[in-house]
């Protein structure tokens, strides 16, 4: 069985790991290595940035 492609574009994530600072740790070692808590983080900010977006429109 394939797994489902994720929501968020690949370019949205390395945008928001720069932002916050974990993109060394992506580059060197991919995303398998970033901590939950980054990874949480992430996200956190990928759902800031849409609800900005939203309020917008």
């Amino acid at each position: 069985m394939s797994r489902n492609r994720g929501i968020m574009s690949e370019e949205l994530k390395t945008e928001i790991a720069k932002e916050l600072g974990v993109y060394n740790t992506v580059s060197k070692e991919g995303w398998g290595s970033v901590s939950s808590r980054d990874c949480g983080n992430i996200v956190k900010k990928a759902i800031e940035m849409a609800e900005r977006n939203l309020a917008s429109k």
